[in-house]
Parts: C-alpha cells; structure tokens; sequence
C-alpha cells in the first residue's frame, strides 16, 4: 500500500474497524475512505458494487460483520449466518471484479472445533466440531476463508485472512446482557463502585484461561500482514493468519485486573456454582511473530485505556 493509495474499511465505525482507519491514518495514509449502514447496506449486492464502480478502491479491509454474544447467537442464528455470509461474498466478489489489488478478511477464533488442542494453531481449521452455540456464525466466518482462498487460486487474487483472538479497546459493546466478558467485568465494576456495592460476583471457578487483544494491536497487525503477508501463486489459495497476545489470563487475574484499574474497593467474589466455560482457549501466534509483529499494548494498559474511553463516552449507567 502506498501512502496516497485509496483504501475501502468496510465497517469502519466498529471495534476493529475504527481502530484500523486510527492507525492507517496515524501511518500517514491520505486516502481512507468508509460508508456508514445508512449510506451503503452491505447486504445488498447492487449497492455495493455501485460502490465499488464509483469509488474505485485499491485495497480493502473487510471488518464489517454482523456480532454478538452467546445469547445472541442463540436467538438469531439464521440472522448471523445468513448477514455474514451476504456482506462478505458481496465485498469478496465486488473487490474481485473491480481489480482490487489487495483484501483483507477478519474472521474470528471461533473458527476452531470446540475441543481443538492448545494453542490452537492455523492447521487446526475444520478439524473437528464446532461450538454448537455460535456454530451458523463461525461457519460464515470460514466460508469467508475459502473464498478467499478460491478466488486466490482461480483468479490470481491476493487476499489474506487472519483471526483475531478476543478483541476489547475504544469502542466496544457494554451492553449489560450480550457484551463480552471484558468489557462487562468494566461495567460491573464501575456501576458497583458508584453504587457503593460491598462486592461483585464472579461466576465460575476463576480458573478458566483466556487471551486478550487491545484492538489497536488487532489494527496494527492488520496493516502489518497488508503490507507484508503475499499469497498470491500460492496454489492453495494462502493459508489463514492468527492474531493474538500469545498471553494467557485466568477470569480471576482478568476481575482483578479490572477491579484495580477501575478503583472498586470492595470484594470480588467467585461463585464456583456457576459454569465456567471452556477451560483453555488460546490462538498459536508463532507464525504471525515469525513473520516480525507482536503486540504493543499489555492488559493492564489496554484496560486503563478501554476504561477511559468508557468513561470520555458516557455508556456506563449513571
């Protein structure tokens, strides 16, 4: 990518999304162009190739998608699948017929089977069942990964996919019924410490491992693999690239965290009654940090600064 060069965030206005358009821009990159839902749906292809014949991007991240928790996911599965499935084959399709010279998938570490051995790395894909609960959303999320690997292989098109693990920063969800477990911990925690509240409640055991990605890294290492991951005459069509801290956290190191950087003085309280989840859930970054990229921003430091932008926004309950 050159620095004049124009570049398409599809989803721009999302977590990953605005934080992509921040750190290009931060790149000197001039040319950083993005339609909101009201000026542009996704899901409708004569829109979108409109948009491409007008606009005529060069490069395209692709980070629009439709998301959401468990919950979610399990009251509107046919939603997920069918949402996803349409913006992306739009986009893939549209970028290939208007001569894109480079694409950029997310995708999502749900990709994985449910009991995939760990760390979970690339060759893992479609290697066993999938978690049930979010299984329409991360079967959308794969056939976005063949695509790719489709057009690769029978027009000679170079866009890549890479998988992020999970992902928090300016911008995300805190939604007190369907946001995900970090930013609810921030939530929880700042409403208890304005209520006075003598303690908050954990459910599970604490135990179980997580991994974390601030959202600017998740930006960063997007730009990154642009810039420097090629597979185009790969005959395989290129394989997947996983994005990740490498770090793991238990859930109790993770309220902790959160407890500390919010200020709550009162207890944290674990209720081992509670489900915990999958034990372990964490990505094989190696060929990603082969490559010469790793993250920049700790947890700790993430925190601080998803909490600031959580206050500077006035999302939390009064």
């Amino acid at each position: 990518m050159q620095k004049k060069s124009k570049i398409y965030v599809a989803g721009h206005k999302g977590l990953v999304g605005s934080a992509i358009v921040k750190i290009l821009n931060q790149s000197g990159f001039t040319n950083v162009i993005g339609k909101s839902h009201a000026e542009m749906d996704l899901q409708n292809q004569s829109q979108v190739l409109e948009f491409f014949e007008r606009e005529k991007p060069e490069y395209v991240f692709l980070a629009a998608a439709k998301v959401g928790g468990i919950h979610a996911n399990n009251t509107y599965p046919a939603e997920f699948i069918f949402s996803n499935l349409q913006i992306q084959n739009n986009i893939i399709d549209a970028s290939y017929r208007y001569g894109i010279k480079k694409l950029c998938f997310l995708g999502s570490s749900c990709i994985y089977p449910k009991f995939a051995k760990q760390p979970m790395d690339e060759g893992q894909l479609l290697d066993g069942k999938l978690e049930p609960t979010n299984e329409p959303y991360a079967v959308a999320k794969i056939a976005g990964i063949v695509m790719c690997q489709s057009y690769n292989r029978q027009y000679g098109t170079n866009y890549i996919s890479v998988m992020p693990t999970n992902l928090y920063g300016p911008g995300d969800n805190y939604h007190p019924e369907n946001s995900h477990v970090l930013p609810a911990l921030i939530r929880r925690f700042h409403e208890a410490k304005k209520q006075n509240l003598p303690e908050v409640v954990i459910w599970g055991t604490g135990k179980p491992l997580r991994e974390f990605l601030y959202s600017e890294d998740m930006a960063r290492a997007c730009v990154f693999l642009m810039q420097h991951y090629d597979v185009s005459g790969d005959p395989k069509g290129g394989e997947h690239v996983n994005v990740g801290s490498g770090i793991e956290v238990s859930i109790k190191e993770l309220a902790e965290t959160v407890k500390e950087v919010v200020g709550y003085q009162g207890n944290l309280v674990l209720d081992p009654t509670k489900p915990d989840g999958t034990p372990r859930k964490l990505l094989d970054v190696s060929k990603l940090h082969q490559m010469g990229w790793k993250h920049q921003v700790e947890l700790k430091e993430g925190v601080r600064l998803a909490y600031e932008d959580f206050l500077q926004k006035g999302v939390h309950t009064p």
